[in-house]
């Protein structure tokens, strides 16, 4: 390896093992949200007895799962529309071919995984690049799902944009790596990250045969063009073994940005993580599981219920004890009394649901915003009306990870634009077929400059909930019976599964009559 490589190698773990100190705490506060996400907080308290219960009632859990449930019917979609007239053709090939590069790319599981860190580990992380295997290799843009506990960001930046780097990281094996940089591995030498002795589970599986693969992305000024450049180092086993720089010294990605989203749910000073709901109501819920294995306690102790015999009494306890013989001999009774365990008081269990009744409120996962109402409510406009009302917080967290969603999109067009070569097929809305490249995203000036087209992107909810939709077909129908639309232009703003070929039917009708 050469000695300018194994410099920058040094220079790159170095600024590794500074990043991976200041991260220990923040892998500690994830590991612990996980287990409270799971109710599996009581391995972390000291117990006396070993043998007392240890209830865990998920109400952690049920709120997290509730509030991600209505998060998933407003799953983001994006909407493209150019800066001239003359540009929408493209802007609406881009808005298509997007939707295209979600669907291959599974976006919605993506989402799922990203509003499950979001909510339990406070913050998610989008990664955008190009895969060049897609599309039968012509490549596309992709949005994807970031472990939150495999990116560390620069702990001096709130921005991560302003940081010296930033490391995402994963586990394989060695073989893994004498396949894919043979010419590499035998300067590999042990991991010096798994080397350690303590080092955090999430750095691997604690195999020998195992190695750490960092991305180091490295984001610089360069003041002659005025513009930033970022670069991508692949490491392991001490060496590097890709450089960005010796292909495209004029950046990995012309948008010169890092390739990363981070989105905090509560935000923290000073640092571009956040709190989820495990922080928030860790101790409620260690509360009311605590009050729920005192009423255990007391149930069991009460079922168990303490004989005493004194000396003078004359009975054997051993011969009390056997449940089966119908007659014992003794001397006195006086001396044999049973020694009941005492009731709680009725506050303790009700103290125990009151506390999970507040974490669903504090945390916006109510009754009506599950769908659950009383008092004889049916009608879907008004089951609506109840869950718009209580999901104040379930929208806020949406606005975030809507807002999150637009600017990792922004990046994926930059992406297209510079990566998309070869023309791809894409479908548009009304069943045209056009083909696309990153050329049309460029438009000639008056002056006959070659200039970027400028894009603006807005997201919508690409589904609602079933009661927001029946809430909106009921307001679609009563403006047809009034006679305020008509009943084609009622299909066309009425949403329902099967509404195209709906549409498409009714076309051929009016073109067979």
């Amino acid at each position: 390896m050469k000695k300018a490589e194994q410099t920058r190698a040094d220079r790159l773990y170095a600024l590794f093992e500074e990043y991976r100190n200041s991260y220990a705490a923040e892998w500690e506060r994830l590991d612990k949200c996980e287990r409270l996400y799971r109710g599996d907080h009581w391995s972390d308290v000291p117990v006396g007895d070993q043998n007392e219960p240890r209830p865990a009632t998920p109400v952690i859990q049920s709120t997290v799962e509730s509030v991600r449930a209505d998060l998933m019917d407003g799953l983001p979609e994006a909407v493209v529309t150019a800066d001239a007239p003359e540009n929408e053709g493209v802007a609406e090939a881009l808005t298509c071919l997007l939707a295209e590069n979600h669907r291959r790319g599974r976006f919605e599981r993506e989402y799922a995984s990203l509003l499950h860190d979001l909510l339990v580990g406070g913050y998610m992380v989008m990664e955008t690049g190009y895969d060049e295997s897609e599309n039968n290799g012509l490549g596309a843009a992709f949005i994807r799902h970031a472990d939150a506990h495999n990116v560390l960001f620069d702990p001096l930046c709130p921005d991560i944009q302003d940081g010296r780097a930033v490391f995402k990281l994963a586990p394989y094996p060695a073989e893994w790596f004498r396949s894919r940089y043979p010419k590499q591995f035998g300067d590999m030498a042990a991991d010096p990250v798994l080397a350690v002795p303590k080092r955090d589970a999430y750095l691997g599986r604690g195999s020998a045969e195992e190695m750490l693969l960092l991305e180091c992305w490295e984001r610089e000024y360069d003041p002659e063009a005025r513009v930033f450049r970022v670069h991508m180092t692949k490491l392991a086993g001490g060496v590097v073994l890709e450089d960005s720089r010796a292909h495209k010294p004029e950046g990995y990605f012309a948008h010169g940005r890092y390739p990363f989203v981070v989105t905090p749910l509560f935000t923290r000073k000073d640092t571009a993580l956040g709190y989820g709901f495990p922080d928030l109501f860790e101790t409620q819920q260690r509360y009311s599981d605590k009050l729920d294995q005192i009423v255990l306690k007391n149930a069991l102790m009460a079922s168990h219920n303490k004989l005493l015999v004194t000396g003078a009494s004359g009975f054997d306890p051993d011969d009390l004890r056997d449940w089966s013989r119908e007659v014992h001999r003794g001397d006195s009774l006086g001396g044999v009394t049973w020694f009941p365990t005492p009731p709680l008081p009725a506050y303790v269990a009700s103290f125990a649901k009151a506390i999970r009744e507040g974490i669903k409120e504090e945390s916006g996962a109510t009754d009506f915003s599950r769908g659950e109402t009383y008092g004889g409510v049916t009608a879907a406009s008004a089951i609506a009306a109840l869950q718009e009302a209580s999901g104040k917080r379930t929208r806020m967290v949406a606005r975030v990870a809507h807002g999150a969603f637009e600017e990792a999109v922004r990046q994926e067009i930059e992406v297209e634009r510079e990566f998309c070569a070869f023309p791809r097929a894409v479908k548009l809305q009304d069943g045209r077929l056009s083909y696309f490249t990153g050329e049309q995203m460029y438009a000639l000036s008056g002056l006959n400059n070659r200039l970027p087209i400028e894009f603006a992107v807005t997201v919508k909810a690409q589904r609602e909930n079933r009661f927001t939709l029946a809430a909106h077909n009921e307001t679609v129908i009563g403006l047809v019976r009034l006679g305020m639309v008509t009943p084609d232009v009622g299909l066309e703003l009425m949403m329902f599964e099967g509404k195209r070929q709906a549409l498409d039917m009714m076309k051929r009708q009016e073109r067979g009559s």
